[in-house]
């Protein structure tokens, strides 16, 4: 029997992937033995042959042999051409650019850009962190300089917190910039309770990446942790 060219390749691709979905399948089965708590969202091939990228759900990302009989945590560098990029972060980057691009503008409170928009940030916040409300002083500038902040929640006490409760006040509330504004001044808001993404946001931020508050996320996916003064946020954006 006449076997073509095409079907031998068809076969190898076939047999090739039929190897590396067992491979994919012998890892996470050896991680879920190995850390039982771990929960394993996906399996690949990294940029260094043999060893793959495991990603958790908690965003940790690890790196294994074909088997998971030997793994690391870390980040991987590529030193091509003697550059080097951080392959772990702009690949954590993209992601969290998808996942905050998915969030609804309704389920944000936004404090709009005064004239142009020349960049939009999303803030991870706590209702009373010190920084957060010393970030919330540096917005009309912010917005004077053209950018959009728009806030997403991270209670940093937890769900059900007081935090919790007046971020979720805020959220409810009529005039949402000005009940945040207000509650950031350490002023009593009144306290309202209603359908809210607080505690999908929470959640959000613990799979990005966010340990802290504020935590300031620009456009490509970019984590920038802390307090940053609006000029200076301006200055790394390119507005200044």
């Amino acid at each position: 029997m006449r076997v073509s060219i095409n079907m031998l390749i068809s076969c190898l691709v076939l047999s090739s992937a039929m190897v590396a979905q067992a491979g994919v399948k012998e890892i996470q089965d050896n991680m879920s033995k190995t850390l039982p708590g771990l929960q394993v969202l996906s399996v690949e091939e990294s940029e260094i042959e043999g060893v793959y990228r495991i990603v958790a759900s908690s965003g940790e990302v690890l790196f294994s042999n074909g088997d998971a009989t030997y793994f690391l945590s870390g980040q991987l560098f590529s030193a091509k051409g003697g550059n080097v990029v951080n392959l772990t972060e702009q690949r954590k980057g993209a992601e969290r650019a998808e996942k905050l691009a998915a969030i609804k503008p309704e389920d944000k409170i936004t404090y709009p850009a005064v004239g142009v928009q020349k960049a939009a940030v999303t803030v991870f916040t706590d209702i009373d962190c010190g920084y957060c409300r010393k970030l919330h002083r540096e917005v009309p500038r912010m917005n004077e300089l053209g950018i959009q902040v728009s806030y997403v929640a991270y209670p940093r006490a937890g769900l059900g917190s007081e935090s919790y409760k007046k971020i979720v006040s805020a959220w409810c509330s009529e005039d949402r910039l000005k009940a945040m504004t207000d509650a950031k001044a350490g002023k009593s808001i009144p306290e309202l309770r209603c359908d809210n993404p607080v505690a999908e946001q929470f959640a959000l931020g613990g799979a990005l990446g966010v340990t802290g508050t504020p935590a300031i996320m620009l456009s490509d996916g970019t984590l920038v942790p802390g307090y940053v003064p609006a000029d200076k946020l301006a200055k790394g954006l390119g507005i200044l």
